[in-house]
């Protein structure tokens, strides 16, 4: 396995607070997957904005590891963030995010996201490293 690239971003959770109360659904709709909208809003208070907030920092830190950043077509609605059944959580790709990666990985191998999310009031962060597997 080898490392292709890392990135990394940290939210101020206050931020995204003021995005949803300022914008509500059109700043949901526009940035989250539907998914994304379904597990945050099973919480309330402050829970449900570090839900969200991780998920913005998850969908930063995925755009600088693929190189573009939110440009050359990658929206944030193409990188959803998911969690597995015990809740760790995954990156799926779509759209041109998806094309991206498969750009940066190696022929012969298949592309591994690894997503590491966190946060400690008024802040969220998240890891992501996308490494190649031969084969």
């Amino acid at each position: 396995m080898s490392l292709i690239a890392v990135g990394v971003d940290l939210c101020d959770m206050r931020r995204i607070e003021r995005m949803l109360a300022r914008f509500d659904q059109r700043f949901m709709e526009r940035v989250f997957t539907p998914q994304e909208r379904a597990w945050a809003e099973k919480r309330c208070g402050q829970a449900r904005i570090g839900t969200y907030a991780k998920r913005w920092a998850a969908k930063e830190a995925c755009a600088k590891a693929l190189g573009t950043g939110f440009a050359q077509g990658v929206t944030h609605a193409q990188i959803g963030v998911e969690n597995l059944p015990g809740g760790q959580p995954v990156l799926c790709l779509s759209g041109v995010a998806a094309q991206r990666l498969a750009q940066i990985t190696p022929p012969g191998s298949t592309a591994r996201l690894a997503l590491s999310l966190t946060d400690e009031v008024p802040y969220a962060f998240a890891q992501v490293f996308i490494s190649a597997v031969p084969g």
